[in-house]
């Protein structure tokens, strides 16, 4: 199959899927969103721009699973504004719904690199910047190889190899493969963090160093 026609057969599935999706999952998703209210106060959503296609900034949406940084009984630490209902919406994955917006508006495919954060991209080698030649996933091959679990240096290893292989089958393989991972409850964060670890980039070796003999 040519690229063309995969890119082409892959929007239809993605429409197609994220809208059946919504209108299923629409009670899910307002009982959800008034549980946040209740819990955590307006807005339900969160809201933050990330890198697409070509590392062209969308605003991701999601369902809220911490307190406002503002919150006088919040500190920042991720751990401490994290909440309960936060803490099960992102391993149930039912934070990422409204992300399926995303995904009709063209933003966002349900398969493909994770969307990170705006200041990491400076931070990528340009084989890592690769990984923004597709559309961002809501799920994708790094989400169901150990997702937050892995260092990132094998993310973007396997975001990379994702670009290079993509394939209707493989689309189809990871989008099967997320539902044993959400049930399974894998990787939902990085050791030691409420949710992952910051990338820093590719280490510089220190040169001011004497070389080993």
């Amino acid at each position: 199959m040519s690229r063309d026609r995969y890119e082409r057969i892959k929007r239809v599935l993605d429409v197609t899927v994220a809208a059946l999706v919504l209108v299923l999952a629409a009670p899910v998703m307002a009982a959800t969103a008034l549980a946040i209210a209740l819990t955590m106060g307006r807005p339900v959503l969160f809201r933050q721009s990330r890198p697409g296609l070509h590392g062209e900034l969308f605003e991701l949406v999601k369902f809220r699973s911490m307190r406002a940084e503002g919150d006088p009984l919040s500190p920042l630490h991720d751990a401490r504004r994290m909440t309960r209902l936060g803490r099960w919406l992102r391993a149930t994955s039912l934070d990422e719904l409204p992300s399926l917006w995303n995904v009709l508006r063209g933003d966002m495919s349900l398969v493909g690199p994770r969307p990170l954060l705006p200041q990491y991209v400076p931070r990528y080698t340009a084989e890592q910047f690769r990984r923004h030649e597709v559309r961002p996933g809501v799920t994708g091959l790094q989400q169901v190889r150990g997702r937050n679990a892995l260092a990132w240096e094998e993310r973007f290893v396997l975001d990379v190899w994702y670009v290079e292989h993509r394939s209707l089958l493989l689309d189809l393989r990871i989008l099967a493969w997320t539902v044993v991972t959400v049930l399974r409850r894998d990787g939902i964060t990085a050791p030691g963090s409420a949710t992952a670890h910051e990338y820093r980039g590719v280490p510089v070796p220190d040169r001011t160093r004497e070389p080993a003999r």
